[in-house]
């Protein structure tokens, strides 16, 4: 993770996959180093994947798909998050496609799934389109695993209720 934090990754114009299960700070991660970049003079986009797919369909249908598409081109670093919690249309397909060639070797991703990269190709509607865009951002990239429990859990109120009962059995 110091690896990632150190930035170096911006100006080799490669990318950080942070993959692992919900809720162990994934997207926590990802904001830190959208931060990070930020401070270091970056300019930098965070966007959840569903949003992005959302809104180049709008811009489909309100003709400003140009402008909305260089808007995901132009920042050194566009977070991506939660990708892969739904198999991609064969339109989300090849708006992800052209993302991942168009900004192959000008700017950087980070990332953040709660599936394996090695699953990402099943959620591609054409396995083709799949192979090309995973080939550029996997084989540029660190890919950084995260295991554990969810943080989530720990701040439930059913957890804190349970420690209280077992803080007072003690």
């Amino acid at each position: 993770m110091d690896t990632a934090f150190s930035l170096d990754f911006l100006g080799r114009h490669e990318h950080v996959l942070l993959v692992g299960p919900v809720g162990v700070g994934k997207s926590f991660l990802a904001q830190a180093l959208g931060y990070a970049a930020v401070r270091a003079g970056h300019a930098v986009r965070f966007t959840r994947a569903d949003v992005f797919f959302k809104s180049l369909a709008q811009a489909r249908v309100d003709h400003t798909l140009e402008k909305t598409f260089r808007s995901y081109l132009t920042p050194d670093l566009l977070i991506l998050d939660d990708f892969g919690l739904q198999k991609l249309t064969a339109q989300q397909s090849i708006d992800l496609y052209e993302l991942s060639i168009a900004r192959h070797r000008h700017s950087s991703f980070v990332i953040t799934s709660n599936r394996a990269v090695e699953e990402w190709l099943s959620l591609f509607d054409d396995p083709i389109l799949g192979n090309s865009a995973l080939d550029r951002l996997a084989n540029a990239s660190y890919q950084i695993v995260i295991e554990g429990a969810s943080y989530r859990e720990r701040l439930s109120p059913h957890h804190r209720k349970k420690e209280a009962v077992d803080t007072m059995k003690s």
